[in-house]
């Protein structure tokens, strides 16, 4: 299809960024979002400056609200939505079962399951008015398995890969493929600050099998494919990339 007209969620920065800028280079019309109005214009500058056609809409994905009207502006500028990719997450609260609140539940459940819900919502509905396409969401290896202290984050993004599974199975008579996407470790602000320090992250980057982490543009990737015609018959489906980690995790650092 030409000039696809692609809307993501969580565009401002790493994965979001990385995969606005490659479907810009491949000449999408792209409405960005995130909840930052001023980096949101320099995004958009950004994405014109290599050709496309581009509109930043300010929403939280939390409100039903905000998602309906980023939706409702992302048909009324193209006039459809062929590809949407919910990248907004966040790594919420980490810490022991025994010291979970109602509030650090929220800030991670929220953002990450709520704001995925709302999104298909309203993506389903512009969706079927115009013949179908395709919706990637963002889960995370903690999606498939857990680290200590991570309940409400492996248990968020367990979640985004439950909802896709119900999502594909309700989209494909309407022609709206939905898949699901699990990065590995991956160098973003997140993995910044989740890692905390160099020293951790040398560790990490020593068992990883690959010996490093996963970079926004290689996830970009992989959204770009299960956006297109290629991945077709591909609907309901979690798609790891994690540079072999899931494989199995090693006990000490790789040789």
């Amino acid at each position: 299809m030409t000039a696809p007209v692609v809307l993501i969620t969580g565009a401002l920065t790493g994965i979001g960024r990385a995969t606005a800028l490659a479907y810009a280079r491949e000449g999408a019309h792209i409405v960005v979002s995130g909840r930052h109005q001023d980096a949101g214009d320099l995004l958009v500058k950004e994405l014109g400056s290599l050709g496309a056609q581009a509109e930043f809409v300010r929403a939280d994905v939390r409100f039903d609200d905000d998602v309906r009207y980023l939706v409702d502006r992302a048909v009324e500028r193209f006039r459809r939505i062929d590809v949407a990719f919910n990248n907004a997450g966040t790594e919420g609260w980490r810490g022991s079962i025994t010291d979970v609140t109602d509030e650090s539940y929220e800030a991670t459940f929220d953002t990450n399951v709520k704001g995925t819900l709302l999104s298909l919502k309203h993506e389903f509905r512009a969706m079927r008015g115009t013949g179908g396409g395709s919706i990637v969401n963002v889960s995370s290896i903690l999606g498939l398995m857990a680290f200590p202290e991570s309940a409400l984050y492996a248990g968020s993004k367990h979640a985004v890969i439950g909802i896709t599974k119900a999502a594909a199975l309700e989209g494909a008579r309407h022609g709206i493929r939905v898949n699901v996407i699990a990065p590995g470790f991956t160098q973003t602000a997140m993995y910044e600050r989740s890692t905390g320090n160099a020293y951790n992250r040398d560790y990490i980057n020593s068992v990883l099998p690959m010996h490093r982490p996963g970079t926004p543009e290689e996830i970009a990737e992989a959204v770009l494919y299960l956006g297109s015609d290629k991945a077709g018959y591909i609907t309901g489906q979690t798609l790891t990339i994690d540079g072999g980690l899931m494989s199995g995790w090693p006990l000490t650092p790789a040789a």
